[in-house]
C-alpha cells in the first residue's frame, strides 16, 4: 500500500518512547480511577491464598507448614504470570467487542508494537498489585522471605516475559477465532504446572515458559541467593527462554492478525 512509508515516518516523528509513555500512563489512570476494581482484585488473590493455606494446613498439618516459603512465592509467581498471560487476549477480545479494535490496526505504529506495550503497562501494573498480595501472605502466614528487590524484579520479570509471548500468541489467536475465552481460562490453570515443575527437578522443564524463572526466584526469596551470585549459565538460560518465548508469541500474532485482515474478520465479533 502507498501510504505504508508515509505511516513508518509518522511513527517515528512520534517516538516509540511517547507511545510507551502514553499506554502506561493510561493503564495507571485506568486503576487510579477504578479503584473498587483494582482492590477488588487484589482482595480475590488474598481469598483464594487464604483458602489454600488454611485449608491446606487443615488437611496437611505440618507438612504445609514446612513448605510454606515455597508456596508463599510460587503463589506471588502465579499472580502475575497469570496478569502477563490473560493481558494482552484479554484486552483484545475487550477492544472487539466495544468496537474500537481497528483503531489500534489503523495506528501508524502497527497493531503488534500497541498490543505488546500494552501487555508491558499491565504486567507493570500486576506486579504492583501481585507485591500488595505477597505483603499480605508474608503477614498472614508470619513468615520471612528474602526481598532483594533488584534480585526479584529482574528474574521475576524475565521469568514472566515468557508468560507474556504466550499472552501475546494469545492475543492473536483471540483476533482470529474471537470468542476462545473459555480455553484462555483453562490454559491459566496450565501455568500451576509450570510454576510447580521445577519440584519434578527435570532438566528439559527448563526449556518451557516460567519453569527456570520460578526455580532462581525460589532460590533468591528463600535461600537468599543474589542476583550476581546466579551462575552466568542459569541467567543465560532465563534470558533465552524470555526472548525465544516474546519472539515466537510476536510471529504468531503477526500472522493471525494478518490473517483476520485478509479474511476480513478483524471488526467481527
Amino acid at each position: 500500500m502507498t501510504t505504508a512509508p508515509s505511516d513508518e515516518r509518522a511513527a517515528t516523528r512520534a517516538g516509540y518512547a511517547a507511545l510507551a509513555r502514553a499506554v502506561l500512563y493510561r493503564e495507571l489512570l485506568v486503576f487510579v480511577r477504578y479503584p473498587a476494581n483494582a482492590v477488588g482484585g487484589i482482595v480475590v488473590a488474598v481469598f483464594f491464598f487464604g483458602v489454600l493455606f488454611y485449608g491446606g494446613r487443615m488437611v496437611a498439618g505440618r507438612a504445609l507448614t514446612n513448605s510454606i516459603e515455597g508456596i508463599v512465592v510460587g503463589y506471588f509467581l502465579w499472580t502475575l504470570s497469570v496478569g502477563a498471560y490473560s493481558s494482552i487476549a484479554n484486552d483484545i477480545g475487550s477492544e472487539v467487542q466495544w468496537g474500537t479494535l481497528e483503531r489500534h490496526v489503523t495506528t501508524p505504529f502497527g497493531f503488534t508494537p500497541v498490543a505488546l506495550l500494552k501487555g508491558v503497562a499491565k504486567l507493570v501494573r500486576t506486579f504492583l498489585t501481585s507485591a500488595v498480595v505477597l505483603a499480605v501472605m508474608l503477614l498472614l502466614t508470619g513468615t520471612t522471605l528474602h526481598v532483594d528487590v533488584p534480585t526479584v524484579v529482574v528474574v521475576a520479570m524475565l521469568g514472566v516475559v515468557s508468560v507474556l509471548g504466550c499472552g501475546l500468541a494469545a492475543g492473536g489467536v483471540t483476533v482470529l477465532y474471537k470468542r476462545v475465552g473459555n480455553w484462555l481460562n483453562l490454559l491459566q490453570f496450565g501455568l500451576i504446572v509450570l510454576v510447580s515443575a521445577p519440584a519434578f527437578d527435570l532438566a528439559w522443564t527448563r526449556a518451557l515458559p516460567l519453569v527456570h524463572g520460578s526455580a532462581l526466584l525460589q532460590r533468591a526469596m528463600v535461600d537468599g541467593v543474589r542476583l550476581l551470585e546466579f551462575p552466568a549459565a542459569d541467567l543465560a538460560i532465563l534470558v533465552g527462554v524470555a526472548v525465544a518465548y516474546l519472539g515466537l508469541g510476536y510471529l504468531v500474532f503477526r500472522y493471525t492478525t494478518r490473517r483476520a485482515r485478509r479474511l476480513g474478520v478483524l471488526g467481527d465479533y
